[in-house]
């Protein structure tokens, strides 16, 4: 059985990963976790031992396939749990995460499938970020950042790529929401930023910053 820091380790080092490729440094780690360097040279030393990850001092750290399956366990716990905050207690988006922050430790598989199934099998959280299944396997995710669009493109709005409570209250503020349509009509050469057209009714102008956020897919 693996203790809550080691999850904690194990998620931290998978969505490094994601991000930034296959071999996570101890700094990079460290940033994420905020510990200091030497605890976590110490601490993945000890998780290699368990097989959780694999370790090269010049290197950095890889999951092993345990490690792996575990940090998609954790995610999976962590979104299925955030669903069920907003859908069923009426959380709002910007603040569920710390509360599936402790949730996610739950060891009950039984109680997870059965979440699931309560919920309705879901494929995304409230932030549009993608679910696995049991097994680890996601649907294929097909969005792009709203930045990479053209003037012209009509696309959906389907998840964010920053995840901080301020971006969120943000984009509540400013009445953009999971599923609304965007028109690109146009995009400022100075700063970068795009004037869009939601749902074909309001038009609002927004930041290089946010758009690069903004998850889409083509409609």
């Amino acid at each position: 059985m693996t203790s809550l820091a080691e999850e904690n380790y194990l998620k931290a080092i998978y969505k490094i990963q994601e991000k930034h490729g296959d071999v996570v440094t101890t700094s990079a780690l460290a940033e994420t976790l905020a510990i200091n360097a030497a605890s976590v040279t110490d601490f993945i030393k000890k998780m290699a031992v368990k097989k959780l990850i694999s370790y090269e001092k010049s290197k950095g750290v890889r999951l092993s396939e345990q490690g792996r399956q575990i940090a998609l366990s954790i995610i999976r716990k962590h979104r299925l749990w955030e669903v069920w905050l907003v859908n069923n207690l009426g959380f709002k988006w910007d603040e569920v995460h710390e509360i599936a922050e402790q949730l996610e430790h739950v060891i009950s598989d039984e109680l997870i499938e059965q979440l699931d199934k309560h919920l309705g099998y879901p494929k995304t959280d409230p932030h549009g970020d993608l679910i696995p299944d049991a097994k680890g396997r996601f649907i294929k995710n097909t969005s792009k950042p709203l930045s990479e669009c053209s003037k012209g493109e009509k696309v959906k709005f389907t998840g964010v790529a920053e995840h901080s409570n301020a971006f969120l209250q943000y984009l509540t503020k400013s009445n953009i929401k999971l599923g609304d349509e965007l028109l690109v009509e146009g995009i400022e050469e100075f700063d970068k930023s795009f004037q869009v057209k939601i749902n074909n009714k309001e038009r609002k102008i927004l930041s290089k910053e946010v758009v690069k956020n903004l998850l889409v897919i083509a409609l």
